[in-house]
């Protein structure tokens, strides 16, 4: 993204003169799907990719802020009964209330932001969105005193208490944390997080997009959590100590295969696998090796279609379609029911690989497919 664009709209839509350039990132997960709210390990990274935005105090109790992409303006209050219709706005005006609360004297000011997260493909544009804010608020009202966890949370806040969704941290924590050639392991438990060397050399993280996005997503997400907390009821009779499946493992799991049904058992193990998962390809990135990684999301997809349930036909089709042209690894990518596939891909197999995709996927259900290349980067920052 172009800062020279951003500042060129800013100044066009405002008075002429210049503000403060912020931007964050969207993110991957290289592993660890619904790991979260089961107390375990995510595993993700911060991209090449986010949201970009100027920022000037404007000496008004107003915010006024411009989206580039949607080519639209709104102004907005800073009270809580100020709140904007717009969804987009909604993002920021959040932002701001959560500031707010947490002792920033956040005053009016104009703002124009453009992103290039792709929409609708699990790569966090609102999180991006959110950090962006969070961090130039913070810089510009509040001496930097909000520490980087609590910016996290303010996105996390800002989804809860003003876009309606109950959302974990690792969106807005990776795009705060990321760090450029680092994965972070977080601990959705204790939110200790670690980073780990991630520059495959040799090989490109590329994620296709199906451009499906089945609507099971939301109550099956709901499902799926209900039977966690089932199984979790049933270990807690026999393992007192047991407060999210983090803490089980697999023989445990099989002393209460009588007391649970199928359904629940299968969703548990998934969890306990998924978990492990995270820690075996933490292991094998130490030692570079990548085969070990990509077999792990193999493993991961699998287990996300047979036994947790949350693939679709699309997605396993794109699954299948890498591992027949080589491909080191790949597996669904988010919540699933749609979205993307992320791919370890080794570099002279990347353009047989995208054409394959591209070819057979069109074939089969007459959509194109989009191909995202992605690389690990920064997380929120002051560009000028």
């Amino acid at each position: 993204m172009d800062i020279e664009y951003v500042r060129s709209r800013f100044i066009k839509h405002f008075d002429g003169s210049t503000g403060a350039i912020y931007t964050s990132p969207g993110r991957i997960n290289l592993i660890g799907e619904h790991t979260d709210y089961n107390g375990g390990f995510v595993f993700p990274g911060a991209v090449d990719k986010g949201i970009m935005a100027e920022l000037k105090p404007n000496g008004t109790n107003k915010v006024r802020a411009y989206s580039i992409n949607m080519k639209d303006m709104v102004e907005f209050g800073l009270n809580e009964e100020d709140a904007p219709r717009t969804s987009w706005a909604r993002y920021i005006f959040g932002v701001c209330r959560e500031m707010i609360k947490r002792g920033v004297e956040v005053k009016g000011f104009n703002t124009a932001f453009a992103g290039d997260v792709p929409l609708g493909a699990g790569m966090s544009s609102s999180a991006a969105l959110e950090s962006t804010y969070a961090y130039a608020l913070n810089d510009l009202f509040g001496e930097g005193k909000i520490d980087k966890f609590e910016l996290a949370k303010v996105g996390q806040a800002t989804e809860h208490n003003y876009c309606g969704v109950k959302c974990g941290i690792m969106d807005q924590f990776a795009s705060v944390f990321g760090k450029k050639g680092h994965l972070i392991r977080l601990d959705c438990r204790s939110l200790e997080y670690q980073y780990f060397h991630f520059e495959p050399k040799g090989y490109r993280l590329v994620l296709v997009d199906s451009v499906v996005k089945h609507e099971l997503a939301s109550s099956a997400y709901n499902k799926r959590r209900q039977s966690c907390e089932n199984v979790v009821a049933a270990l807690r009779e026999l393992h007192p100590e047991v407060e999210f499946l983090r803490d089980a493992n697999m023989d445990m799991l099989a002393e209460v295969k009588g007391k649970v049904s199928d359904e629940d058992y299968m969703r548990a193990e998934y969890v306990i696998e998924e978990i492990q998962r995270v820690l075996d390809v933490c292991d094998a990135l130490e030692k570079g090796d990548y085969e070990t990684v990509g077999q792990k999301m193999y493993e991961t997809h699998q287990g996300m279609s047979k036994l947790y349930e949350v693939s679709c036909e699309e997605l396993d089709f794109l699954n299948d379609v890498a591992f027949d042209c080589g491909v080191t690894g790949s597996r669904v990518m988010g919540g699933g029911f749609g979205g993307c596939t992320i791919n370890l891909v080794k570099e002279e197999l990347y353009s047989t690989f995208v054409e394959q995709v591209r070819k057979q996927y069109y074939e089969k259900y007459k959509k194109i497919a989009k191909i995202y290349d992605v690389v690990i980067d920064d997380g929120a920052r002051r560009l000028a």
